[in-house]
């Protein structure tokens, strides 16, 4: 009934068109029509600063989807760029209808772009990548193989022969991967990267998610285990500079650890239970030594049962508002993600 609707309100509007002289005809408005009922794609791009390399993006992503289908769309999500990557973004998209942009009103960091892409995503299958060539496009058609020739897997994520970053940068991979292997039970040799390609209602329950600080790799993990890796090449960056500084690794490294995982929090709480006994360990051996040895140096065991007393106390209210804090860490939901300033779909 919808389609017969649409049928004829083109036909109204194609005949409306030859009256006043329009020359756009029925059949691409048929044509347009039957492009947006149906993405079978999405490709959501975050972009942070890289005017240099959106064109040959753009380029390569096109190329590759000519053999792959040609219902498709790429999101490209302007998290507020130093450069004119906004401009360009603006320049794609009028040249090709494929192309959506957003852009945020503030920079809000990777993830979150990603997530607000998402929700823009109308595809059944939907590819996330970087912006800066890393993510050969080249190697998506390795990722739409994997997912579509086995209906049992949700997610499927390129993982990287040789990785092109820094030191610093792989050291940091490896503690989160670690950590996320720990707290969810991740096979520790399946591999958490930014390019990835998921079935629709994966992106979906994704989008749900209220954390202030996701991590789409680990929420993954908390909605699927699903999950396989695809071998595929990783390149060195083309062009700029990466936007990972180490003291940025440094804080998405804490925010990944303490945002999933309530193990730092476990460790003080054991501490401050474990001094606890100690100190009443401790204070038993100082006065069994008081009353039975003797103490050659007056007033030191008084001091000592205070200070042990004392600190013992405190460690052990450590340990409590550690569990209470525990419990509203698992309780407690974040706000909003993102802004969005601006955007043409």
């Amino acid at each position: 009934m919808a389609i017969k609707c649409v049928v004829a309100s083109l036909g109204a509007r194609d005949r409306c068109h030859k009256i006043t002289g329009g020359g756009t005809s029925l059949k691409q408005e048929l044509h347009s029509v039957s492009n947006n009922l149906s993405v079978d794609y999405s490709v959501v791009v975050p972009v942070f600063t890289s005017s240099d390399s959106l064109r040959e993006l753009h380029d390569r992503l096109t190329a590759v989807f000519q053999d792959i289908s040609p219902r498709y769309e790429i999101i490209l999500v302007d998290d507020a760029s130093l450069d004119n990557s906004w401009e360009i973004m603006q320049q794609i998209n009028s040249e090709d209808h494929r192309v959506k942009i957003i852009q945020h009103m503030r920079n809000f960091g990777q993830h979150k772009a990603t997530l607000c892409g998402l929700r823009h995503a109308k595809g059944n299958f939907i590819v996330t990548m970087d912006d800066d060539l890393q993510h050969p496009p080249e190697e998506i058609p390795k990722l739409v193989e994997a997912i579509t020739s086995n209906e049992s897997i949700d997610v499927a994520i390129g993982a990287y022969q040789v990785k092109q970053h820094s030191w610093y940068r792989n050291i940091a991979s490896k503690m989160i991967n670690a950590a996320a292997s720990y707290v969810f039970e991740k096979d520790l040799n399946l591999k958490l990267t930014s390019f990835r390609i998921m079935r629709r209602y994966i992106a979906d329950e994704l989008t749900k998610s209220d954390t202030y600080y996701p991590r789409i790799g680990q929420l993954l993990l908390t909605i699927t285990n699903r999950i396989v890796n695809v071998s595929v090449v990783h390149h060195p960056r083309k062009y700029g500079r990466t936007g990972y500084t180490f003291r940025r690794l440094v804080s998405d490294t804490a925010s990944n650890i303490l945002g999933s995982s309530s193990l730092p929090l476990q460790i003080v709480s054991f501490i401050g239970f474990a001094c606890s006994a100690l100190s009443v360990i401790l204070g038993v051996y100082v006065l069994c030594k008081y009353l039975f040895i003797g103490v050659s140096v007056s007033g030191w065991t008084s001091t000592m049962l205070v200070l042990l007393f004392f600190f013992g106390v405190l460690l052990f209210s450590f340990g409590i508002v550690g569990e209470y804090l525990l419990r509203i860490l698992q309780e407690i939901k974040g706000t909003s993600r993102s802004l969005i300033r601006n955007k043409k779909l």
